[in-house]
């Protein structure tokens, strides 16, 4: 299936599944033209890394997308995630204009950065300036591994793909924000929870003001039904989601959820506690909850006890027109499970890197 418009096809390579949406450009918006998801066999991505010896093995279930979802080639963005190979840092620094800070950027990096600052490719945003007569301004630091990035564009070259722009999956949680909810107001948390990795991305008036991945995802769920009811993985996963296994109750699967989730609920209250602690600007007034834990029954609901706080599950789609030539229903009941790949699909090959 080709498309006239030849926007990216944003790529959200998870450790357990590859997403893809492309989105068309209309004069009321956007149109989702492509969606479409292939599993991946555990063990091929470790925190966001893609392992060397599983290099094939990644171009290969992105070739079987490309297949399934028709698509011939092109550009396409990709995220990165994971709290050992990507920094992400607010910091205050002088007050200088952009090009001097571009210029400047890998020494002022350089006490931030736990790695060779030459072995690392450095972006930045300048948040804004102090208060007059500081002298100062807060950025947003973003620091990733060369190798990291160079082994995930070998992948999808490799597949047909050309990569245009290299994302962070949190900065992609607020692109699918904005575009279906619009700036907020007051603090909100995006919060991504996939397979392997949370990403948590607190936005203050619509400026990432703490961003952080935990290397803590649904995969907990996976596995305690696993040991509990002493079934395979793929049973596992099935019971995850609501489907009936043979020979497990369903309440039994409901107890080894719940105690799974609680390991989750844990991480997102010390990452809040942190964040009060640390950076200590406005309590977090509601989490937008996507990712492919959104979908497991009563996970939002009891993360809302349990934080204390409202929590709504995002609609990447809210403010993006399904065409006609997809399952409406589907995606709709997938949704959540999306919102990287659409905030990815949201960038263009002119973008700043």
């Amino acid at each position: 299936m080709l498309f006239k418009k030849k926007n990216p096809i944003g790529l959200d390579i998870g450790s357990a599944y590859i997403r893809a949406v492309q989105l068309n450009d209309t004069k009321g918006g956007y149109e989702l033209a492509l969606y479409d998801s292939v599993a991946i066999p555990s063990g091929i991505i470790s925190d966001g890394v893609v392992l060397e010896l599983e290099k094939e093995n990644l171009a290969d279930a992105l070739r079987e997308l490309m297949k399934k979802a028709g698509i011939k080639g092109g550009d396409a963005v990709i995220g990165i995630s994971g709290h050992s190979s990507v920094i992400i840092k607010k910091i205050t620094i002088p007050l200088m204009a952009e090009e001097e800070l571009a210029n400047s950027i890998k020494y002022e990096a350089e006490q931030y950065v736990p790695f060779d600052i030459s072995d690392v490719n450095l972006d930045f945003q300048i948040l804004g300036t102090k208060p007059e007569g500081e002298g100062q301004m807060d950025v947003v630091l973003v620091a990733v591994k060369k190798t990291v990035v160079n082994d995930y564009c070998e992948v999808i070259e490799e597949a047909g793909l050309y990569p245009v722009v290299v994302d962070v999956d949190s900065f992609a949680l607020s692109n699918m924000y904005e575009v279906n909810y619009g700036l907020p107001e007051g603090t909100i948390a995006l919060i991504n929870v996939g397979a392997s990795t949370t990403n948590i991305n607190i936005l203050q008036n619509g400026q990432a003001v703490f961003t952080r991945d935990s290397a803590i995802g649904s995969n907990v769920h996976t596995e305690s039904l696993e040991r509990a009811l002493n079934i395979s993985r793929e049973d596992a996963e099935r019971a995850k989601m609501g489907r009936s296994v043979e020979g497990v109750e369903p309440s039994d699967v409901q107890l080894a959820l719940s105690s799974a989730s609680e390991e989750i609920y844990s991480e997102l209250y010390r990452s809040f506690e942190y964040f009060r602690s640390s950076v200590g600007e406005g309590d977090i007034s509601k989490v937008i909850l996507s990712g492919g834990a959104a979908l497991i029954k009563g996970f939002p609901e009891t993360m809302a006890d349990r934080l204390g706080m409202e929590v709504e599950v995002a609609d990447p789609f809210k403010n993006i027109k399904i065409s006609g030539k997809l399952d409406s229903a589907y995606i709709k009941e997938i949704a959540p499970a999306a919102a990287v790949a659409v905030g990815l699909a949201l960038r263009s090959s002119g973008d700043k890197q």
